[in-house]
């Protein structure tokens, strides 16, 4: 390699070591995006915390493989989407129950009826998520509760733009019927 090649090449590696951020900084700004996304991914509540840490653990030890530091916010959901579904495959090899567990308190003084009410709804919302399959419920959480452009979806799950579309409407027509199953059964308020 001549002379001025390999300066441009150790340039761009310093430039590129530069803009990577340290393991500090991405769990200061990305935890509660981890331990929300895991959540929303069908991670339980008593396993959350130790999947928070995996997820950490798998960032540290592939931070410096990290190519685009601007992807970091897509390159750490695609590790919690790994991670919750290990734990997922796991709990239903043990045949364990999806049972949701009532929410931990955010605030010191809520109302009980405003707890139990949020509660019961919180324990809807995940019981209709734990039905949808993987891959619907990525695309579901990412666009309804993450809130992404489908694009950027698209691109984070590897699908063309129109199956990313495709999986959002089966997973709101199937979340939309399981609703109403539950309406009728009276398990959920109107």
């Amino acid at each position: 390699m001549s002379g001025a090649k390999a300066e441009g090449v150790e340039a761009t590696q310093a430039a590129s070591a530069e803009a990577r951020p340290g393991l500090a900084e991405v769990f200061d700004a990305h935890a509660a995006y981890v331990g929300r996304t895991l959540r929303c991914l069908g991670v339980r509540e008593r396993e959350l915390p130790d999947a928070i840490q995996e997820v950490f653990l798998v960032v540290h030890r592939r931070l410096p493989e990290l190519e685009r530091p601007r992807a970091l916010r897509g390159w750490i959901y695609a590790i919690c989407l790994r991670k919750a579904m290990s734990l997922r495959r796991r709990a239903a090899r043990r045949r364990e129950s999806a049972m949701a567990e009532p929410p931990e308190r955010e605030s010191p003084l809520p109302r009980p009826d405003e707890e139990l009410a949020r509660g019961r709804a919180l324990a809807t919302a995940l019981r209709l998520l734990d039905a949808l399959d993987d891959d619907k419920r990525a695309v579901f959480v990412l666009y309804e509760v993450e809130q992404l452009p489908m694009r950027e979806i698209a691109e984070r799950a590897e699908v063309p733009l129109q199956t990313a579309y495709a999986r959002l409407y089966a997973a709101r027509r199937a979340i939309a019927r399981q609703l109403e199953r539950l309406r009728a059964r009276g398990e959920t308020e109107r």
